[in-house]
């Protein structure tokens, strides 16, 4: 289709929009079309506006970000992103090839045997180890989501579904405003202005190479609660098996507890009512 087509394949869906896919999302809560030609595609819209500036910055962002992640060894789904334009106000959309419900990482952990998800895991968390390294000499700042719920498991191993915000180029300042100003919650972009240290700090994680790593662990135990001694065996196992330097040494830190879920994070997803599902 040319971007016509497509966008106009968009505005039909938009119209008989199906039921989420996921209602986790802090952004967006995603949906496959019933049918139609974008059936085999997930949709995510975004909060639209009249900052045109904004909406053609995030664009190549996204781009570049796509990019980014691909040169660094992670697998995405085909992915586009579109700004719609509606009388003046635009609304960014990413359509995305849609994922086998059954590959998505999160339920696959919680239905397999310990062997079985302790080598999921595994690959999961080489994947991010192997991201982090190859960004590690590029000029811009750049962060990466790798949690359990945005990873599918495909034959040839892990593929990563959330390129929004797309963490390339922004500062932690400009994020935080990114953070309130595509926000879904009017609570949420109510409280920023007022807390806006509080809002930045969602993003930190993001940016922290050993905050990902620990963040996939503490997940993992979160879900199967009665193998926590296993697998926080296999998580130092990881770490020195496939870490090295000061990476290591932070991972590490965290294992001597069971790691927990920042308190920014646990408040907002309190306040916006998310459930902990794949957010595809």
């Amino acid at each position: 289709m040319n971007t016509s087509e497509l966008n106009r394949a968009v505005r039909d869906a938009l119209a008989d929009r199906g039921d989420p896919v996921s209602r986790l999302g802090y952004f967006c809560a995603p949906f496959r079309p019933r049918s139609g030609p974008l059936s085999d595609r997930v949709i995510k819209t975004y909060r639209g506006g009249r900052d045109p500036e904004v909406l053609e910055l995030l664009a190549r962002r996204h781009d570049a970000y796509a990019a980014c992640l691909r040169d660094a060894g992670v697998t995405l789904p085909e992915t586009r992103f579109l700004v719609l334009e509606e009388a003046g106000f635009q609304r960014p959309v990413i359509l995305q090839k849609a994922l086998p419900p059954e590959t998505m990482l999160r339920d696959m952990l919680r239905a397999a045997d310990l062997k079985t998800a302790i080598a999921l895991l595994d690959q999961a968390a080489i994947s991010i180890a192997g991201f982090w390294a190859a960004v590690a000499r590029r000029p811009e700042r750049i962060g990466y989501h790798p949690s359990i719920r945005n990873f599918a498991m495909g034959q040839e191993g892990p593929i990563f579904f959330d390129t929004f915000p797309p963490l390339i180029g922004y500062s932690r300042e400009e994020m935080g405003r990114l953070l309130l100003r595509f926000s879904e919650s009017r609570l949420i972009r109510g409280i920023g202005p007022i807390l806006p240290e509080r809002i930045r700090a969602i993003q930190d994680e993001w940016y922290s190479p050993a905050g990902t790593i620990v963040g996939l662990i503490g997940s993992a135990v979160r879900l199967r609660p009665d193998d926590k001694a296993d697998l926080l065996d296999w998580a130092r196992g990881f770490a020195e098996t496939h870490l090295t330097g000061a990476l290591k040494d932070e991972v590490m830190a965290e294992l001597d507890t069971p790691p927990r879920l920042p308190t920014i994070w646990t408040a907002t997803r309190r306040i916006l009512g998310l459930e902990g599902k794949p957010n595809v």
